[in-house]
């Protein structure tokens, strides 16, 4: 390969990647339209998200891998880990995100679900215990510096965010650490494409007995079918393969870094389609908490690099 086609495979890889994370911050914006301008509930979008994309994506990879799609069932250990995955993981930061989405709004539930990244290198500072280093103590103080910010503007005394909006999006944090980490052997097995379309429909099947999909609260339009079909197709299928593609031409820890346009297109998107108020001190506590990122990206503990593990962060 030569120096032109190492270079054009490089910007490939860095337009892949930049497509991806523009289109999970914009389908959380639309989200929010959903939310909170159809009357939409986070409950019947997350099982009807759950459900077509997780047929959908099983029927790919059942093209492309038809031996492999049932054979994640005849190890005990592997089921056990897809159904913990499905549920706690998968299940659990869809709904987080989009609970915190409706309390408050796309750009500041993605910011504070950007605080994963540090909560996974503490926990894998304690599990190899051992004290954190330099970088990642002042990860996580740039961490709860951008989260005061945030949820405060600077006032101790007030929050400018309500109680549940925070709740959820903390949650929203562990969720996706959890989501990060677990499936791990999960992956090396089987793919992404199997282990996601598997923990997707089955999160949507448990969900389903919770609040089923025919339970529909909202009101329907052209928008807002638009706007399911785009969370579906672009915010999820489209964005999870054009991450995964990326990773064939640059590193991940780059596609990890580009990833960071997620919430500054959530948040541009949010200012000026939903009139979202959006201030300084957001902006900043906002720049605090991604630029922890840019820091834990160049750290790695226990044989696992923080940033690298954004492969498996996928469908957000």
């Amino acid at each position: 390969m030569n120096i032109n086609d190492k270079s054009y495979s490089r910007t490939k890889g860095m337009v892949l990647v930049l497509t991806g994370a523009s289109l999970w911050g914009i389908s959380g914006t639309v989200a929010q339209f959903l939310f909170q301008k159809q009357g939409f509930s986070p409950e019947w979008l997350v099982v009807i998200r759950l459900l077509l994309s997780g047929v959908i994506l099983l029927g790919i990879a059942a093209k492309k891998e038809p031996k492999s799609i049932w054979g994640i069932w005849k190890n005990k250990y592997d089921i056990f880990r897809i159904l913990l995955f499905s549920i706690l993981g998968m299940l659990a930061v869809q709904y987080t995100y989009f609970a915190a989405i409706k309390e408050s709004n796309a750009a500041t539930a993605t910011v504070l679900q950007y605080l994963a990244p540090v909560l996974i290198s503490c926990y894998l500072a304690m599990k190899s215990k051992r004290l954190p280093t330099f970088k990642e103590m002042a990860a996580v103080i740039l961490a709860l510096l951008g989260t005061f910010l945030l949820v405060t503007h600077g006032n101790i005394q007030s929050l400018s965010i309500s109680g549940m909006a925070l709740f959820w999006g903390l949650a929203s944090a562990v969720a996706l650490a959890f989501y990060t980490l677990q499936p791990h052997q999960l992956l090396a097995n089987w793919g992404s494409t199997i282990v996601v379309g598997w923990g997707m429909l089955i999160g949507g099947v448990c969900f389903s007995f919770i609040h089923p999909p025919w339970k529909f609260e909202g009101h329907w339009s052209f928008n807002a079918f638009f706007a399911v079909a785009f969370i579906v197709l672009f915010g999820t299928l489209i964005a999870f393969y054009s991450y995964l593609e990326s990773l064939k031409y640059i590193s991940a820890s780059e596609t990890s870094l580009l990833a960071c346009i997620e919430p500054l297109a959530a948040a541009v998107l949010s200012i000026v389609w939903l009139h979202v108020a959006f201030g300084v001190v957001d902006w900043i506590g906002s720049f605090c908490i991604i630029s922890t990122i840019i820091i834990l990206s160049t750290v790695k503990t226990d044989k696992v690099n923080i940033i690298e593990n954004k492969e498996e962060n996928i469908l957000l």
